[in-house]
């Protein structure tokens, strides 16, 4: 009985430390636990679902956001999709996609930045392939993609290439992260790997600077129509001080925001952009589009 009452006792006593340490703050915070939950990330309103509808021929351009970095877009019939990932992300996300591959009818093509799963999303592209006539990439995202058999071609940045009626260039990024962490990788990246897209359609241009570190020929290009505007305030990314700087660049180009509010990661910079801080720094910022997953912008071309 004594024996009974000594292990009840003690089974009390480390109970009750178990207790204490999860309630005890940990040099002047709560525990790591409660800090997770309560820290706050800028996320969308719900997604809105496209389908059918979004692939017909009409007299205009739409944008439609995809989550991520991702984008559709069908200028007059002519069907893009930049950075589509729409399955397999091997991260906890915070919204759900607006289209499933398998509902995805016909793609003219699709443009890839670089290698970056969150933007070459492999999953995804395998199931795109039925409906997907070419890919386009940078030489060695071409290498990749025809090691899974796709129909890819490269590039090098500064060429020019059409998709129907769509002349496209490719922009210059700095974004070879790798060389900077020993081990991560046994290939050298280098800058022309990554790159940008620079769409003209009938109804104005649309930039897709891709992931990169502020470089001035960012600064430098004719105003687009719009940017596919990625303000994660991360070191490989523009920095949300570099990103300001490229919106003052180009004062009255719509921003269509995108690299935020997609993945739960609350303390990694790259997808942790808050459009309201945003908001409070650009020229004109009634020009953000706060676009929800599937939400469609329609492209207009803007007094230069």
């Amino acid at each position: 009985m004594k024996a009974k009452n000594w292990i009840f006792t003690v089974a009390t006593f480390l109970v009750s430390i178990l207790i204490v340490q999860a309630q005890s703050p940990t040099n002047g915070k709560q525990s790591t636990a409660t800090e997770k939950e309560k820290k706050y990330q800028a996320r969308p309103g719900k997604t809105q679902n496209f389908g059918a509808e979004a692939f017909e021929v009409s007299d205009k351009t739409t944008l439609r956001w995809l989550g991520m970095a991702g984008f559709f877009i069908n200028s007059r019939g002519t069907i893009l999709m930049v950075d589509p990932l729409l399955e397999g992300f091997d991260m906890p996300l915070l919204i759900d996609f607006p289209i499933a591959p398998k509902d995805v009818l016909r793609l003219d093509a699709v443009l890839v930045t670089h290698a970056d799963n969150d933007h070459y999303s492999i999953p995804t592209n395998r199931d795109l392939l039925r409906v997907t006539k070419e890919y386009h990439s940078t030489i060695y995202v071409d290498s990749l993609m025809k090691n899974e058999g796709f129909k890819s071609f490269g590039h090098t940045i500064g060429d020019q290439f059409k998709v129907g009626h769509l002349k496209i260039k490719l922009t210059p990024a700095d974004h070879a992260y790798q060389n900077a962490y020993p081990g991560m990788s046994k290939r050298v990246f280098k800058n022309e790997d990554a790159c940008g897209f620079w769409i003209e359609t009938p109804d104005g241009t649309i930039w897709a600077p891709g992931d990169s570190r502020l470089m001035k020929e960012h600064l430098e290009f004719p105003a687009p129509d719009a940017i596919l505007f990625d303000f994660s305030d991360s070191e490989w990314h523009f920095t949300l001080e570099g990103a300001v700087k490229i919106a003052n660049a180009y004062p009255n180009t719509p921003l269509l925001l995108n690299h935020w509010g997609s993945v739960d990661a609350p303390d990694f910079a790259p997808f942790n952009g808050d459009p309201e801080k945003l908001k409070k720094l650009v020229v004109n910022p009634e020009r953000i589009y706060v676009l929800v997953p599937g939400e469609t912008f329609i492209l207009k071309e803007i007094r230069k």
